[in-house]
């Protein structure tokens, strides 16, 4: 067994094989050792040699082990699971995949939008019963969009709708630090970017602050012709105002990737409702996620090299 300068450990994403991620770092790295483990014998042999570690986590054990590890590429864009201070510790750089979600969460986005706009779920019905019957539609074209949280996944959404000629409002923490949309303004002006909007959209993490965000109070706020959709965490939203708010007309539908609770129990209310798609918090799968994540690996290992700062670091 080699001492290789990269080790992939276990992992599958979106039913891709580990394996798929080992060779698009091979493809990028030719220069380089890049070795797949297979076993939990072959992590622990792999890891007290390499420099480099990538996959879902590891564990403080795994970094008494790994003396010459240098830095763990995690290949999720949240690493709160990881234990922080013992890499702190052990000197191991960590950095995530942060912007790898962002082209195809952005288009479950607007194609979420224009489905709606065009009522592509009344059609889907109709057809189904074999009903030949017009119905009116909207555009998504010079609407107004909020966009709920402005990190990789919100600001390519935003890039997205810029064909669509919409007038956008941006909400994020720190809005004096601006971004891509017409308008930037802090969670605590949620009432006023959502009055206007013909579409909300939510792509911000959960937190303290997010947490039961779009409550009753936002929903009668937000317009009655307008279409949530919510690509964020499901207690982003209070589920039980939602299904209010739509079983009342106070807003016009919902796109929903993400529930609370979740999965979303057969005989739940959200399920029945007409003006709502629902997907299994799949706006994430993409055959190109390896291919995205290598791409930020090998440009780090580069500036590993040159003792340059890492792209997505977190610690």
């Amino acid at each position: 067994m080699s001492d290789p300068d990269v080790v992939v450990l276990r992992q599958k994403i979106h039913g891709i094989e580990g394996s798929e991620y080992a060779e698009a770092l091979r493809r990028r790295l030719p220069n380089r050792e890049v070795a797949l483990a297979r076993t939990p014998a072959e992590e622990r042999e792999y890891l007290r040699t390499a420099r480099v570690a990538t996959g879902f986590s590891l564990d403080e054990a795994d970094l008494e082990v790994a003396e010459h590890l240098e830095l763990f590429a995690c290949v999720y864009a949240g690493t709160g699971h990881l234990p922080r201070e013992a890499f702190e510790e052990h000197g191991v750089a960590v950095t995530n995949a942060s912007g790898v979600h962002g082209p195809n969460i952005a288009e479950y986005v607007v194609g979420s939008m224009i489905g709606h706009a065009r009522e592509f779920p009344r059609a889907q019905r109709q057809q189904e019963r074999r009903e030949w019957c017009s119905y009116p539609t909207t555009e998504v074209y010079g609407s107004r969009v909020a966009v709920v949280g402005l990190g990789a996944i919100g600001e390519t959404v935003v890039d997205r709708l810029s064909a669509f000629d919409v007038e956008t409002v941006g909400v994020r923490y720190t809005p004096e630090k601006g971004g891509p949309t017409d308008e930037v303004v802090g969670f605590d002006r949620i009432h006023e970017a959502v009055t206007d909007a013909e579409y909300v959209v939510l792509a911000c993490p959960l937190s303290e602050e997010t947490e039961g965000l779009i409550d009753a109070d936002v929903f009668r706020t937000m317009r009655s012709d307008a279409v949530l959709v919510n690509v964020a965490r499901g207690r982003v939203v209070d589920t039980d105002a939602l299904v209010s708010a739509l079983r009342n007309n106070r807003i016009r539908g919902a796109a929903l990737d993400v529930t609370d609770p979740e999965p979303l129990p057969e005989n739940h209310p959200l399920w029945g409702l007409s003006d709502v798609t629902i997907t299994p918090h799949n706006a994430g799968h993409t055959p190109e996620y390896f291919d995205r994540v290598a791409d930020i690996l090998a440009a780090n290992l580069e500036r590993l090299a040159a003792d340059e700062e890492l792209r997505n670091r977190t610690v």
